[in-house]
């Protein structure tokens, strides 16, 4: 009798313990099939061209890697500034960054010859330049623990005011913004002899508002995007080079994802790479446009076109040895040239 109350003592434990048992293997089952997600900060506004390909992008690999893989974006500098992104990134709290050279720069220093003054002057000449040298700076982005996913523009570097700047001394007469992670930008306001107002991105807008500064280095597209054509009166016509920018992702995450993941991860990436520059750069030369017939009065620099190379030579040879190696940076002109020089 006693053995028989044991035994049906036991059966609710017995049950309970196969239950116990069974729900963590349901759990896990489930966390199995559950998507894997790589999140992604971006200064880009929500809204903007360079968000609508993201999202397509986002949507392409979701349908491509049958919803085993989604991206997460983190859009208009909701992650901080790029130095602040760049920190996560290290840190294991983002798992990749779409970054202009300015975050990049952070991650491989020798990366920001692509924006040094004057070297590129137009998107020909950085196309030739990145092809040739994309297997050295993905090995670098490899050393330093990151995939190159693939490079980016955001469209023609311009200069907006409120007062019209004709030659270089003009923007002694500014209270000019200086992105304070930007050494190519601050070693242009050290050639010109100009004290820069630094400031981080996110800072820029409510400093115009206030008129903490009145001029700005940016791109037209970047400028809509932001609303900062709407405090300017004037912008330089002439471009005085590409603004450029990359995705990259830790490379632990990426290696870290299935073979077939990681195939449909680098075809979306090279489609989204492929669509981004065409849209920026078309949508950078609207912008543009846009401004202009708002009223943004556009300052014909021609002029002063040697002045202008003048300044960016300087800028150039001061950084040369410090920020990028010389020969980097000779190589970098060289390739520039011989796109220029091209009959």
């Amino acid at each position: 009798m006693k053995r028989r109350q044991f035994f049906f003592s036991c059966v609710p434990a017995l049950a309970a313990g196969s239950l116990a048992l069974r729900v963590p293997r349901a759990q896990a089952a489930e966390d199995a099939q559950a998507p894997l997600q790589l999140r992604l900060a971006t200064l880009a506004p929500a809204g903007s061209s360079w968000m609508r390909v993201f999202n397509a992008w986002k949507n392409s690999l979701e349908q491509r890697a049958a919803g085993r893989l989604r991206l997460t974006f983190y859009p208009g500098g909701s992650a901080g500034d790029e130095r602040d992104v760049v920190r996560k990134l290290h840190e294991g709290q983002l798992d990749g960054a779409a970054l202009t050279t300015v975050g990049l720069g952070q991650i491989v220093r020798s990366v920001l010859v692509l924006q040094a003054p004057g070297a590129c002057q137009s998107y020909a000449e950085v196309d030739a330049v990145r092809t040739q040298l994309a297997p050295e700076f993905e090995r670098e982005f490899e050393r330093a623990g990151f995939k190159l996913l693939g490079w980016g523009d955001a469209g023609l570097a311009r200069i907006f005011s409120n007062r019209p700047l004709l030659a270089p001394q003009d923007m002694q007469q500014t209270r000019m913004w200086s992105w304070r992670d930007d050494p190519n930008w601050q070693a242009v306001l050290a050639a010109c002899n100009v004290s820069g107002v630094s400031l981080g991105l996110p800072e820029v807008y409510p400093a115009l508002r206030t008129r903490r500064i009145d001029a700005f280095p940016g791109t037209a597209i970047a400028a809509v995007a932001f609303q900062w054509h709407t405090k300017a009166s004037y912008v330089t016509r002439e471009p005085r080079g590409v603004v450029i920018g990359a995705v990259v992702l830790k490379q632990n995450k990426f290696e870290a994802l299935p073979a077939d993941l990681k195939a449909a991860l680098l075809e979306t990436s090279e489609q989204a790479n492929q669509l981004l520059a065409r849209t920026i750069r078309r949508d950078d030369q609207a912008a543009f446009d846009a401004i202009v017939q708002r009223g943004v009065q556009p300052v014909d620099t021609s002029g002063q076109r040697e002045a202008w190379e003048a300044v960016s030579r300087k800028a150039r040879a001061a950084l040369a040895g410090q920020l990028y190696p010389a020969e980097f940076l000779q190589r970098v002109e060289q390739i520039a040239r011989g796109v220029r020089e091209k009959p």
